[in-house]
């Protein structure tokens, strides 16, 4: 936009002060309004595309090798230690949209015991691998609506915790 489309168009001089009409000040205002609006629509458009992108990498589990696996576990450790040393009892271990549940997140919301089953891609693939491997090590994992966008599920964090030793 022109750096003078910013300013109104006309002015009435009112002594010795400029002085815009309140047609003046609305057609600024809706000229204003407009940029926004276009400048919100664009900002949207990018945030769904980035979004669309990051559900489709998501939608597809990892092929898990040896090295992956080992490097896997490196970063849960570490972010286990980092947690524990700052005295935390739980770490958040992935973040998605709730369209990698097959019910939106409902099931995480209203604390369904069978939430698991509406997992897909790599948040089943997490939660796989915590009930295969680190529930017997006494870890929980808990899933929870994060982030509530116009006041609706929106992402799903799932949280890895321990019980703190007294």
């Amino acid at each position: 936009m022109p750096a003078n489309e910013d300013k109104p168009a006309e002015t009435t001089r009112l002594g010795d002060e400029s002085f815009m009409t309140a047609e003046d000040l609305q057609a600024y205002m809706d000229r204003r309004r407009a940029n926004m609006d276009a400048d919100d629509s664009a900002a949207k458009t990018e945030a769904n595309k980035a979004r669309d992108e990051l559900i489709a990498q998501l939608s597809e589990p990892l092929k898990l090798d040896h090295q992956m696996v080992h490097d896997l576990v490196d970063n849960l450790k570490m972010r286990l230690t980092t947690a524990a040393e700052r005295g935390e009892t739980e770490v958040l271990m992935l973040r998605f949209p709730n369209a990698l549940c097959t019910d939106h997140g409902r099931a995480i919301n209203n604390e369904e015991p069978d939430w698991p089953d509406t997992l897909t891609g790599r948040p089943r693939q997490f939660y796989e691998i915590w009930r295969d491997h680190l529930k017997a090590a006494d870890y929980q994992l808990k899933a929870m609506v994060i982030d509530w966008p116009d006041g609706m599920p929106g992402d799903i964090g799932m949280y890895l915790s321990w019980k703190r030793l007294e």
